[in-house]
């Protein structure tokens, strides 16, 4: 079923009249991390017309993704990496911690961040990372301020100028929040959404709440102009339009341009 959600997804971004610069998975690549799902996911990726950025989730293996994947290099044992996306760079971090369901972030990988950090003080970056940092409300998947990874984080990125925002995946929803000052932003996923539920869980008493719900696959699109990151969200479905740019529109929209400097 997620094969057929992510064909889906890949299948529209390939078709978008303006196709996007690069693609970032933002982890959760494969349910079990074993290597025969990643030699499939990858035959899938690069089909695409673009770059892909890859980043490691929880559901990751680091040892069955490196063996699909020799080519990329693993510093230090982690999977992080800077890339150059247009006028934007990307710092993909490795918040992989094996046996944990949320993120990690050691004094290791701090160190390699702020070396990354340093090398182009002046340039527009995003940081990618599976873990949100931030506590969502979704209480099973949530982070908690007080995880020590999260303190590290924020002291490594704090008063930085070149940080643009934080992009994740994780929650299975799309969420926008801040961290250390900047902003957050938790991309949907190809696969079933986590259900919109903001009241607390008792890991002791099962209270029959629905937890993954199924929706159409979603993805999100960012956008960077006049210096500022813009996202957006879509899900794939077949959409009808209400309104459609033709001759009796033609008026509204010399309008609304003609107002702009």
């Amino acid at each position: 079923m997620n094969a057929r959600r992510l064909d889906a997804v890949l299948d529209r971004l390939k078709s978008l009249p303006t196709p996007p610069d690069a693609l970032i998975a933002s982890g959760d690549l494969t349910e079990r991390g074993d290597e025969a799902s990643y030699r499939r996911l990858r035959a899938k990726l690069e089909a695409c017309p673009f770059p892909v950025h890859y980043a490691l989730g929880n559901h990751d293996t680091r040892e069955g993704f490196a063996a699909a994947f020799p080519d990329l290099a693993m510093p230090g044992g982690f999977f992080q990496y800077a890339a150059d996306c247009g006028e934007l760079r990307l710092l993909v971090l490795d918040t992989l911690e094996p046996g944990r369901h949320g993120g990690g972030f050691d004094d290791a990988r701090a160190a390699w961040l702020a070396e990354r950090l340093d090398e182009a003080p002046e340039r527009p970056t995003i940081i990618v990372l599976h873990h949100p940092p931030i506590e969502t409300g979704i209480d099973w998947l949530t982070t908690d301020p007080a995880e020590p990874w999260v303190r590290r984080l924020a002291d490594t990125i704090a008063g930085r100028g070149n940080i643009v925002a934080l992009v994740s995946g994780h929650i299975h929803r799309s969420i926008t929040g801040q961290f250390a000052g900047f902003p957050v932003v938790v991309c949907p996923p190809t696969a079933p959404v986590a259900a919109l539920e903001l009241a607390p869980i008792d890991p002791d008493r099962p209270d029959g709440r629905p937890i993954i719900v199924d929706t159409p696959p979603a993805y999100a699109l960012h956008l960077w102009r006049h210096g500022q990151l813009i996202s957006h969200v879509d899900r794939v479905e077949r959409q009808e339009p209400v309104v459609s740019y033709d001759k009796t529109m033609q008026p509204l929209m010399r309008k609304v341009f003609g107002e702009r400097p």
